[in-house]
């Protein structure tokens, strides 16, 4: 699905853009360049959240917040896949 969106940019973010995109970058257009910011981003946020997750449990294995799992978790993930 393809959706179009319309920027408003300052001279110098277009001057920006123009020469990150084009003949002699990594990126033929504006628009594919845009795209891949907007991915970087999107995977620097998903980074950063998962490293709060296994510090928020770093932190409650170390406080001593835990229960002793008795279940099977191989068949548990086997499920999953």
């Amino acid at each position: 699905m393809s959706t179009s969106i319309n920027l408003s940019l300052t001279d110098e973010l277009r001057a920006f853009l123009d020469a990150n995109s084009g003949d002699g970058t990594l990126y033929s257009t504006p628009s594919e360049y845009v795209r891949d910011l907007l991915r970087q981003q999107k995977v620097r946020q998903e980074a950063a959240a998962a490293r709060d997750a296994i510090l928020e449990g770093y932190q409650d294995a170390t406080a001593g917040r835990t229960h002793v799992y008795k279940g099977d978790l191989r068949s548990l993930l086997n499920k999953v896949e």
